[in-house]
């Protein structure tokens, strides 16, 4: 996996996006256009009006576009994509593969959706974040694990995870969990990232079905090993579709 490595004055707090294109879109049944700007240029002002550091991993963008954002807030960072994995998995091969590199001069991270996500305010100076070092920040979405799609998600997963049918027995009554949104410590982060990519490479690789299987494992991994750490909604995310775009008081607008 090629990866270009920018440098970060220690402690750096960033948030990350993965824009993969040239593949077909499992969510909007389409194929995005390489060198679409428009496609990720909210997400990109929103960090950069928040004086933050991102990070837009890509395996399509003309260096023209990159620089076309001309700030010293985003970085654009060229990856070879392996098709092993659909896109919405193989970020998190992307994110894991940096934090190798990176750690040691990272302190916060969000790693989120990048067409359909903005940030409103700077998660990372509220006390909920800087008092909750332990915890996993994610977003939800106001339906419970228990629901039509998710059934039909993990199908793939539960045919590969001895205990996934007991986990959604367990779970079922939950909030569905949703990984357009995931953030905390560096390290917590490295820590998961870890953890969802081996689950994905013993449980997904093989997965012919019309569904990705990233939020099956999310929600799996977060509930069976991080549930006692999960900050979730409020003041995390805006309610997930219900595009409140005048709702100025949560960290991050999705949809």
């Amino acid at each position: 996996m090629a990866v270009e490595t920018p440098l970060f004055p220690p402690n750096t707090n960033l948030v990350m996006a993965c824009h993969i294109t040239g593949v077909h879109d499992v969510n909007r049944n389409t194929t995005l256009a390489n060198d679409t700007r428009q496609l990720v240029k909210d997400w990109a002002e929103s960090i950069t009006a928040a004086n933050l550091k991102g990070i837009i991993f890509h395996n399509n963008f003309s260096e023209e576009t990159c620089k076309s954002f001309d700030n010293k807030a985003i970085s654009f960072i060229k990856i070879i994509y392996d098709p092993l994995f659909n896109p919405n998995v193989f970020r998190y091969f992307v994110y894991r593969h940096f934090l190798q590199h990176h750690i040691q001069q990272i302190n916060g991270i969000f790693m989120t959706d990048v067409t359909d996500v903005v940030l409103v305010n700077n998660p990372f100076t509220d006390p909920l974040f800087i008092e909750n070092p332990s915890a996993l920040f994610c977003g939800d979405e106001p339906k419970s694990l228990n629901n039509d799609w998710m059934i039909a998600h993990a199908e793939n997963l539960r045919k590969n995870i001895p205990d996934y049918a007991a986990y959604e027995s367990t779970f079922g009554a939950e909030t569905l969990l949703n990984c357009g949104i995931i953030g905390g410590s560096a390290f917590l982060l490295f820590d998961f990232l870890q953890q969802l990519c081996m689950i994905h490479q013993q449980a997904n690789r093989e997965n012919k079905t019309a569904y990705t299987g990233d939020m099956g494992a999310f929600n799996y991994l977060a509930r069976t090993q991080f549930n006692n750490q999960l900050i979730h909604g409020a003041p995390v995310n805006t309610v997930f579709k219900l595009y409140e775009n005048e709702r100025n008081d949560c960290w991050f607008r999705h949809k």
